[in-house]
């Protein structure tokens, strides 16, 4: 089957607390004395942030926090989000030997590939990331879909590949997260899984690991991996 494509949207990793950074670029000088404006220095941490260059942060610097959220709203955001699905479907046509048994697979991250917490963030700017207000914010099932993820879920269930979502969401959150799922037109998927108190201290990144090597064992060829960039991510939010 060769390696599994993952494709990386470029979603959450800007919709995290916009908070005071404690140094700024304003005031620093490039290496080799290149001078730089503050739209290519934001753009250039934006993209390193998307190519996984950037780890670990815990916050936008402050000096981009307009820039990023101008991007979030942009024209040029969705673009560049729905080339990644268009890119998937590219290698699907291309690349993918399916076998037809019941046996190929896909893999879904829900938050910010499926379903979008930009109405969640949009309220919480500046502010430090509550679990709880989150949670009940999900809980509510209000979360609307990502217009070019749901045609590729669709696509893909079309072709008879087995859909299944894996997401750092905790278990309580299935009810309303089925629910919020069906509401915007996701349906017909395989498998749901989410966080039990067992791998709750685990990270997401080695939670959702194990999960697929588990898949596997059963016998499913994954052929691809929709998610977020979870770079971002990384111990800030475990969803």
């Amino acid at each position: 089957m060769g390696r599994t494509f993952v494709c990386s949207l470029v979603l959450l990793c800007f919709l995290i607390p916009l908070t005071v950074a404690d140094w700024n670029i304003l005031n620093q000088k490039t290496h080799n004395g290149l001078k730089i404006s503050l739209k290519n220095y934001c753009e250039s941490w934006r993209m390193n942030v998307e190519l996984h260059d950037i780890r670990d942060f815990q916050v936008v610097p402050e000096e981009c926090t307009e820039y990023i959220t101008k991007y979030v709203k942009s024209t040029q955001y969705k673009v560049d989000s729905e080339r990644t699905t268009e890119e998937c479907l590219v290698y699907l046509s291309t690349s993918c030997n399916l076998k037809k048994d019941g046996k190929d697979a896909w893999i879904f991250d829900i938050d910010d590939t499926l379903l979008s917490t930009i109405p969640f963030y949009k309220n919480n700017l500046g502010k430090k990331i509550n679990v709880t207000a989150l949670e009940e914010w999900m809980s509510k099932g209000k979360a609307p879909a990502l217009d070019y993820s749901l045609r590729f879920f669709n696509e893909i269930k079309s072709r008879g590949i087995q859909i299944i979502l894996i997401s750092g969401r905790r278990e309580h959150l299935r009810s309303a997260t089925i629910d919020n799922l069906v509401n915007v037109g996701y349906h017909g998927w395989t498998g749901l899984i989410l966080r039990d108190p067992t791998n709750e201290l685990v990270s997401v990144a080695e939670y959702k690991s194990q999960v697929r090597k588990y898949l596997t064992s059963k016998g499913y060829r994954i052929w691809g991996v929709l998610v977020t960039n979870s770079a971002a991510l990384r111990g800030i939010l475990a969803v």
